[in-house]
Formats: structure tokens, sequence, C-alpha cells
């Protein structure tokens, strides 16, 4: 007997992809022989694993509780059965298809089909094992190959220009949600191992701020990688090199909000994007160079690590909160915001409009595509950021996660 087993629905190997929200699989017989005499052979589904990889759970349903094993019969005809897959909570993969998930038939231990798998999660950029961090600085160097690569627009979508339709309202926290995943779908389509990390600027984070890192800044932010970093190369605005300068001592900034004063600013949107301010702002302004201001900040890759750890605070207040859903009041801050920052507004520049008030240009066309899932569209608006989970709509899930804010 072969089975058939297909994760998010899909033949793709780049679809192999599981976060800690559900994900609908299927499995179908490919080859009866063995099945004589049952119409719908018993399967034991489950996941093989490593003591230091991911993990992987399941359910029959889109409700209830997950289980390491599930049973299902399956039809000798050929016919789909579908279930449903999710990474284990605080078993996130360390590298391409440590998982595997396998099909026995009834209580046998003969595997009748397999399929690897990798459970993809953001992650804690100072915990990263030093494979995993070489991995994300290799393909963010390939995006930017010193100067001549897709970055570029990243780097052109973040400027004083385009600073209205990202900041000062309540699109500043949707815009970047939308920025970061845009950046992560490019890195994902040169190593899919890949994930956008985050930098918790409330904590110390030494392995960062090393030479094999994200670089160590001297005394006026000329900011030095190792010999093997490919960072080394970085090249924006015409000029090589990174221009970083801490203005703090040890490993995490002062004067930034911890992340439970963060979190305590208030249950209603409007009383927590203060954030923007602080510890958001904050964080920027921790260092002299280009990542301390709007126009110059996404020059440096520590930008998007700052802002992943921003985007991971409004996550965990999300969930804190209940405020996923854009139909409830407190999930957003509603009223008659300047375009781009209302609900139902589209966002620049996956919309591509380049006329008043929008910025002239729209650098890198529409939203990435992902093939593990559709939202939140090619040219997302506003109100496709706020569910990225898929806990309101199963078809609004974004398909990142954060390593320390579960689903359940």
């Amino acid at each position: 007997m072969d089975v058939e087993i297909q994760i998010n629905n899909s033949p793709n190997a780049n679809a192999r992809f599981l976060t800690w929200s559900p994900a609908s699989c299927r499995i179908r017989i490919t080859d009866p022989a063995g099945a004589q005499g049952q119409g719908q052979p018993p399967m034991r589904i489950s996941a093989k694993t490593t003591a230091s990889g991911g993990s992987v759970v399941f359910r029959k349903g889109t409700t209830g509780a997950f289980s390491a094993s599930l049973q299902l019969g399956v039809p000798v005809n050929g016919n789909w059965v579908s279930f449903f897959a999710a990474g284990q909570f605080g078993r996130a993969s360390v590298s391409l298809n440590d998982v595997t998930i396998e099909a026995r038939h009834g209580n046998g231990n003969k595997v009748v089909g397999s399929t690897p798998c990798t459970v993809r999660i953001r992650k804690n950029a100072n915990n990263l094992t030093p494979a995993e961090r070489d991995r994300f600085i290799a393909a963010f160097a390939q995006l930017n190959n010193a100067g001549l690569g897709r970055f570029a627009d990243f780097r052109d979508m973040h400027t004083n220009v385009s600073s209205p339709q990202a900041h000062g309202a309540p699109g500043f926290l949707p815009w970047h949600r939308a920025y970061l995943l845009d950046l992560e779908r490019e890195l994902q389509a040169i190593d899919p191992s890949v994930a956008l990390h985050y930098w918790r600027f409330d904590q110390g984070s030494p392995n960062i701020f090393k030479r094999d890192f994200l670089g160590e800044s001297d005394n006026i932010g000329t900011v030095f990688f190792s010999a093997t970093n490919p960072l080394q190369f970085w090249k924006t605005d015409g000029v090589t090199g990174i221009n970083r300068r801490p203005f703090f001592n040890s490993n995490n900034p002062t004067g930034v909000r911890t992340e439970a004063q963060t979190l305590a600013l208030g249950t209603a949107y409007p009383a927590f994007r203060t954030m923007e301010g602080n510890p958001h702002g904050s964080a920027h302004t921790s260092f002299g160079g280009s990542i301390s201001s709007i126009g110059t900040a996404a020059r440096d890759p520590l930008f998007f690590l700052l802002h992943c750890n921003v985007d991971r605070l409004w996550a965990k207040w999300q969930r804190n909160n209940n405020r996923f859903n854009p139909a409830v009041a407190a999930s957003f801050d509603s009223g008659a915001w300047p375009i781009g920052h209302n609900l139902a507004d589209t966002m620049w520049p996956w919309n591509g409009i380049t006329g008043p008030p929008r910025p002239p240009t729209a650098p890198g066309g529409t939203m990435a595509p992902s093939p593990v899932v559709t939202a939140p569209g090619l040219s997302p608006r506003v109100r496709d950021s706020l569910d990225f989970q898929g806990k309101v709509s199963a078809a609004a899930c974004m398909g990142f996660d954060y390593d320390d804010v579960p689903f359940s």
C-alpha cells in the first residue's frame, strides 16, 4: 500500500511549511495493494522528529484539541481525506525538513507514506543556532547583492516621501506588518528555510551585535563584520557599509519600554498604538547613524529585526486582548484618518497608486505571493493585516508566527 500526504493541500514542496496556526492537509491512497476487503483502511498519522527540531500535532476538523497522532479512515478509491496539522508550540524547526509526517496502516509499524515539512517560525534572533543565523544573513546579503539586488525596492519603500503612508496614524502597525511580510517572502524565495527574526530590544542581545551576525560598531559608528560574514558587502544608496552607533553600553537600550509596560498601554488599539513612540521610536533613537531617522533607517538590516519585534509586540497584544477582528471597534482606531490609515484603504506601494496624496513612485510592485497562503492578497488593505493567524477567518492567515505567541 502507498499513500500520498499533502501539506497545505498542495503537491508543491515549497508549500510544506507549518506555523502554530492550523493548516489544511490531506491524505489519499495511491496504491491500495494490501487493503483487500477494506473499504476505508485505517491510517495512523504521526510525526517523526528529532530532539532539537520541529514537531507537529494533528486534529481531524477545524476545531478541537490537537494530538500527537491521528486515526483516519482513508478510502481505497483514491479520494482525499482532509485533516489539520500545526507546529507544536515551543517546537520550531531549526533546519529545513527536520520533521516528517508519516502514515501507517492500522496498528502496524510500516510507514506507507511520508512527507517532510518544516515548522517555520520567527524567533528571537539572539537565540538562533549558528546555522540558522548564517542562513538568515546569507539570504539577506543575497537580497541586497552589494546594492544591485531586490532589496533596493524595500529601501525605497521606507523614505521621508513615503513616511505619511506608514507613520503617525493607525496604519503604522498594519503597514509595517505587510512590509515585513513582503521582505520575508523575498528572503524565502532565496532560502525557504529562512524566517524574519526579531531583536528583542528590551533585553540583552549580545549575540546579535557581533561580527558574525549584524556587526560590531566602533566609537564613530562604523560597523565591522567577520571575514566570513556576507553582510560585509552590504550597500545601499550607493554607499558600502553600515553606520550604527549605539548610545548604550550594555546589550539593550535604556529608556525603552519593556514588553510588560508596552502590553499594559491599554486594551483598545488607540492606546496601544502609542507604542510607535516608545518603545518603537526609542529603540530607533538609541543609536546614532542611519537607523535613527525614518528616511534612512531601512539602510540598516537591524531595522527589520527591530520592526519584527514591534510586530511581535502587536501580535502578543492582539492575543492577550483578542483583537484580531477588524469588525470589533477595539481592534483598530476608526475615524477619518489620512489615506492609507483607514481599515478599508489599500496600502501603498502594493496598490501601485502613485497619484497624490500617495507618493510619486510605487517601488516593488505587488505583495510577493506565497505558496503556502493566499492572504493578505497582492494589494492588501489595512484590515487585511489584523487577522494574521486566521483566528477570525482561516483564509486570512498570513503564514507567519512568533516563537512566544501561540495560536491557542
